[in-house]
């Protein structure tokens, strides 16, 4: 005689089985510090110099804000080719907009922001509601938009932009509370501070999602796990503003990326369309049978990243201090393979923006390291190459193993 399955309430004080920690995504945190600490010793401590950290940030934060955007387009199931010729486009009406259409430098933000979201909106009429794949829409976009680029500067470049302008891509924060110490050993304060209250929200955060989940009685991770996650990462944000006070301050950039960052993290996690964006890309027949409007979700993805082009293709002018045909070459190459790095599954519907970031910010130390050690860049290509290969390699591997799709 068989015993029937027992219904009894769970007891008082009872705990869900605890399940493993993301592993996949402390190991990418892993490949950084590994890196990091490589080229450290492999340098001689220069790559951790402040203004190494300095450029690192400026020279990549092109890469940072595509990732950005970036994930979203690949958890959604798509591909954009197109955002290095859309920052190249962007970036000279831009500076043709403040240099001939006479505009203020904030009001040429604001065009190319503009201009981005049309050509988002250009593409994903294509892939929304005509249904063409997003690898020919933004392919045919890639070359529509760098043959544009180069009619509006006629093959030539446009320099002497404003000085405001130009600092968004390769200036700091004003020194508003002054400075401790003197000479080539005094730090600035703001920047002490902003690292300071970075550290409290990210404790606050994190103490307000484990409570939530354990008044949830949902599976939580380890004390252990939990603190050394909050310690490492607190320790990392004051060292990164310890050593970028002792240079000249924080970069504008660092503040835009940081906000993007925070922005597009509660989007993906917290929003309806975030959670329709994994829908979309887990299964999109299972999405358009729940009542998921699909075409408009994927119309706004793209939309979103025409967006983040436009903003990447100001913080690139301004960095440059003009307008280039050739700019953008590659970007969308860079911000592809720092979402692959960072996590994202290829098939679509997995991805996270802060493991798009580690991946950007992996690419990034590679790129400085190999230049301080002064490695040829055909074999810095090669080597970046291989990283991508061997980073979507481990994740079909992984899935392989788990039995994942």
């Amino acid at each position: 005689m068989t015993t029937p399955p027992s219904t009894a309430k769970r007891p008082i004080g009872f705990v869900r089985p605890r399940i493993p920690t993301n592993l996949r995504q402390y190991g990418i945190l892993a490949a950084l510090a590994i890196i990091i600490l490589l080229f450290q010793v492999l340098t001689n401590g220069r790559l951790l110099l402040p203004g190494n950290i300095n450029n690192l940030i400026q020279q990549n934060a092109y890469v940072l804000i595509l990732a950005v955007g970036m994930v979203i387009v690949i958890i959604g199931g798509h591909i954009d080719l197109s955002v290095g010729s859309v920052v190249a486009m962007v970036g000279a009406i831009t500076a043709i907009s403040m240099t001939q259409w006479g505009l203020p430098w904030w009001g040429a933000v604001i065009i190319a922001l503009v201009v981005g979201a049309l050509v988002g909106a250009w593409q994903g009429f294509w892939v929304a509601f005509v249904g063409i794949p997003a690898f020919i829409v933004t392919l045919a976009g890639m070359l529509l938009f760098r043959g544009l680029t180069l009619v509006f500067l006629s093959g030539g470049t446009i320099n002497a932009l404003p000085a405001e302008f130009n600092a968004i891509g390769g200036g700091w924060l004003p020194e508003v509370f002054g400075s401790i110490g003197e000479g080539r050993g005094s730090r600035d304060i703001l920047t002490l501070v902003l690292g300071a209250v970075a550290v409290a929200a990210l404790l606050v955060q994190q103490f307000r999602a484990r409570a939530k989940q354990k008044r949830l009685e949902l599976v939580t991770e380890g004390s252990l796990s939990f603190w050394s996650k909050i310690v490492i990462a607190g320790v990392a944000i004051l060292a990164l503003a310890w050593q970028l006070s002792g240079y000249r301050g924080t970069p504008i950039i660092l503040v835009i990326v940081g906000l993007l960052i925070l922005v597009f993290t509660f989007v993906l996690n917290r929003s309806v369309f975030g959670r329709h964006v994994y829908a979309i890309g887990g299964n999109l027949f299972a999405a358009q049978m729940s009542g998921v409007k699909t075409s408009w979700v994927n119309f706004f993805i793209f939309v979103n990243m025409g967006t983040l082009a436009g903003l990447a293709g100001v913080v690139t002018t301004a960095r440059a201090g003009g307008a280039v045909a050739s700019a953008g070459q590659s970007f969308e190459l860079d911000a592809i393979a720092a979402v692959f790095i960072g996590g994202a599954a290829v098939t679509g519907g997995v991805g996270t923006v802060i493991g798009a970031v580690i991946g950007a910010l992996i690419m990034g130390v590679l790129n400085m390291g190999l230049s301080i050690l002064s490695v040829d860049a055909a074999w810095q290509q090669a080597i970046k190459g291989l990283v991508l290969l061997l980073a979507v390699a481990f994740d079909v591997l992984s899935k392989r193993r788990g039995g994942g799709r």
